[in-house]
């Protein structure tokens, strides 16, 4: 009997747990109802930012942006640095920025009820960044449309002016990432800071959707349940839940991910993967009789998910064929039960 045959009964009582996740869930905030590019203009001490990197201090910068009525809007904000990885000089040119918004001058703006936002940059200013930091937004997208237990985005078109007066300004793409207290409330769940957690304390039917998710972009830098060394819970994810109800665990921070292809991202050396566009599924063998009613949602938004590809403002058409192609072999995956075997029941954890 094939895989997908002797695991009807499972598809339907996923597709009715799926069903129940996504009720009561509140709408984004403003900033987030709309997939247009928004361009904005960000003066700032980039020279320091940039040599001195700093997470502690955040120094006095401006944010503004022409609203839907075309008026002009300035806000006083503070910026620093933020991240691991990619804040290392090394790594990124430009690193990841937290941007600091005071509620008094966004209210009644498009950015009203934000306050501490991630921006996510464009590591290197080169044509190849930035088609990397438009395939992150579209992984970020792609989760989107299968749920809405997960980090909104929205993308930025960036022009940089230096106050320092040292740096050559310059234009790049960039997207903020919904902060998680604000997806908590959409969510009406709580944000949970906990050392860590275990797979039993987690949604069995979302957690099943997520690892299939991972596989999905190729993404193996990631743990649901646990930090790394020094980190708490959980690594590339944010846990979420209410008393006595089973956890979410929330994927964010995507650019090692095979879809995005970055040329600073390795394979993580343990899984013995040849590049970080080769897939390798992480999901957990306890969730196996659930990959059915998974793969059977994923074929239900193929086309929804092959349309965010195709409509990222920016992305050039080598980009879009790229994810394009690295969709199509994931459903190819799927629908074989040869390889469905092969790639999920038996490499499971």
């Amino acid at each position: 009997m094939s895989f997908n045959r002797w695991t009807v009964a499972s598809s339907a009582l996923f597709l009715i747990v799926s069903a129940s996740m996504a009720e009561g869930l509140q709408s984004p905030d403003p900033l987030f109802q709309s997939t247009e590019i928004l361009d904005v203009r960000i003066v700032a001490p980039l020279k320091t930012l940039l040599a001195d990197r700093p997470i502690d201090e955040e120094l006095p910068a401006s944010f503004q942006y022409v609203d839907s009525a075309g008026q002009a809007v300035e806000f006083d904000i503070k910026i620093r640095t933020r991240g691991r990885f990619r804040r290392k000089k090394d790594v990124c040119a430009f690193p990841p920025m937290r941007l600091n918004f005071k509620a008094s001058e966004t209210k009644g703006t498009l950015f009203r009820k934000q306050d501490k936002v991630k921006l996510v940059t464009h590591c290197r200013s080169s044509l190849k960044y930035e088609q990397v930091i438009l395939r992150e937004y579209t992984a970020y997208r792609i989760l989107n449309v299968m749920t809405d237990a997960s980090f909104r985005v929205r993308l930025l078109r960036i022009s940089y002016v230096d106050s320092d007066g040292n740096k050559q300004d310059g234009i790049s793409h960039g997207f903020i990432i919904e902060h998680r207290d604000r997806l908590a409330k959409r969510l009406e769940k709580d944000y949970l800071d906990l050392p860590g957690t275990t797979i039993k304390s987690l949604d069995p039917a979302y957690t099943n959707l997520v690892s299939i998710y991972h596989y999905l972009i190729g993404n193996t830098d990631f743990s649901p349940i646990e930090g790394v060394e020094g980190e708490a819970c959980c690594h590339n994810h944010v846990l979420f839940g209410n008393d006595d109800e089973p956890l979410w665990s929330v994927p964010y921070d995507l650019d090692l991910a095979g879809l995005v292809n970055a040329p600073h991202a390795r394979p993580n050396p343990r899984f013995n993967l040849k590049n970080v566009k080769e897939r390798l599924y992480r999901g957990r063998c306890i969730h196996n009789d659930l990959l059915a009613g998974s793969f059977a949602q994923y074929n239900d938004k193929r086309e929804d998910i092959l349309a965010v590809v195709r409509e990222v403002d920016d992305a050039t058409g080598n980009s879009e064929r790229m994810m394009a192609r690295y969709v199509d072999k994931f459903y190819d995956t799927i629908n074989s039960d040869r390889r469905v075997k092969g790639e999920f029941v038996k490499k499971c954890i």
